[in-house]
């Protein structure tokens, strides 16, 4: 299955949690100390991110469900 990751830049305080806790690397922190999606087209979307993210500033979406 795959997933569309949406972020809320507002929210992130880049905490980098999401990024951690992703197990294909799909995430990562800017220069500016957000989230960003460096490879987003492999994205399993097992949502860990979002369960994971402190300030609700990322959300799966599931593809091809």
């Amino acid at each position: 299955m795959k997933g569309r990751i949406i972020l809320k830049s507002e929210r992130c305080k880049g905490c980098g949690i999401c990024a951690a806790f992703c197990p294909k690397g799909v995430l990562a922190i800017d220069t500016l100390g957000k989230i960003e999606i460096i490879k987003g087209d492999e994205c399993i979307a097992c949502g860990q991110c979002e369960l994971r993210c402190p300030d609700y500033a990322i959300f799966v979406e599931k593809e091809g469900a």
